[in-house]
């Protein structure tokens, strides 16, 4: 197996606001794995966040991570090996697939160019106006499924937005769902989900900061005290960011009770570990979808196949694929939107 990693840096057409701040760019590692036997090639994506990922200062540059990869794939487990480093492992199990061309993510009908799946529409932190004309935009490209991040605009500027999509639009002919990023406080949050729930807000990405963020001797407790009160489903997020060991997020399922999760492979554990997070999250009652996390083309491509595989054939529930359009410089990888749904080009099957 030849192993090859590129560093790239990706720019934001608009800054990617959420209530942690902005990103203008995104620095990212390309990983291309030949198989000298069969000259397949597989490609993954290493993509951490800034302030976000458990893994974001582990790849100092290529080198690190070209070294990484070769230890893991000589060790007896590299998914073991690379438990510490989610996004890397995201990167070599999609590279993997790719080069072995893993039925599991390759023999599905969006894998074939036969469905697509569908997506919700992406409405980022800005003025008042501007998110306006995202929602405008998002509603004239077929999007039946709207998220909107909430927290750094004026929380009645929010809620008179959400009030005009709603009177525009029934629960029934458009989702929509918001995302706080944890800008919520556990004093305010239960009454902003009051209100919220006045609204048919399919759910509310995590309110309150996650434990990791809040740090000292923070607990769950907040958390499951708002999930088994709250008016509108909560989906956890950032709450799973570190959870890498199997055992540690059943406990962290069994203690919070979500309604939903949100798995990010990049962020969550990969494809082995979001697989993990969706089976324990099912057998509890509790429903989850998949979503990018500012990945470029090729890591949302590798997103897809995971979400055609963990949902389908015939993924029928809005998952987080609308990110295709960030960067000024993305990597054609054959994904395109088509209406709500990503759909994967005949000549990148």
């Amino acid at each position: 197996m030849r192993v090859s990693v590129e560093e790239r840096t990706l720019h934001f057409k608009k800054p990617a606001r959420t209530s942690r701040g902005a990103y203008t760019e995104h620095r990212i590692f390309i990983l291309r794995l030949t198989d000298e036997q069969t000259g397949r090639v597989g490609l993954g994506e290493c993509a951490p966040l800034p302030d976000l990922s458990s893994d974001r200062n582990s790849y100092p540059d290529a080198t690190s991570v070209h070294r990484l990869v070769e230890a893991a794939l000589s060790s007896k487990d590299h998914a073991e090996y690379l438990r510490p480093y989610p996004a890397l492992l995201f990167a070599l199990e999609s590279a993997l697939s790719g080069c072995c061309n893993d039925p599991h993510l390759y023999d599905t009908p969006f894998a074939r160019g036969e469905e697509g799946i569908p997506a919700n529409g992406l409405i980022w932190m800005a003025s008042f106006e501007d998110m306006q004309a995202q929602v405008e935009a998002k509603l004239g490209m077929g999007f039946r499924c709207i998220k909107l991040k909430i927290g750094a605009i004026e929380w009645e500027d929010e809620l008179r937005l959400l009030k005009k999509i709603r009177s525009r639009f029934s629960a029934d002919s458009l989702q929509l769902r918001v995302d706080a990023n944890g800008g919520f406080t556990p004093e305010d949050a239960p009454g902003k989900l009051d209100q919220l729930a006045k609204l048919d807000i399919h759910s509310i990405e995590q309110p309150i900061l996650a434990r990791w963020q809040q740090g000292g001797d923070a607990t769950w407790d907040a958390m499951a005290n708002l999930c088994r009160r709250t008016p509108i489903p909560i989906a956890l997020d950032e709450e799973l960011i570190g959870i890498n060991d199997s055992s540690e997020r059943s406990a962290l399922l069994d203690c919070i009770q979500p309604q939903y999760i949100v798995v990010k492979p990049s962020l969550h554990g990969g494809i082995s570990g979001s697989l993990d997070w969706i089976g324990q999250a099912s057998s509890r009652g509790i429903g989850s979808w998949i979503t990018s996390a500012l990945e470029s083309n090729i890591g949302l491509r590798n997103v897809a196949l995971l979400a055609a595989r963990a949902y389908g054939p015939g993924v029928d529930f809005a998952q987080g694929l609308g990110t295709g359009l960030l960067y000024t410089d993305n990597i054609d990888q054959g994904v395109e939107l088509r209406g709500h749904c990503l759909w994967l080009r005949n000549d990148w099957r």
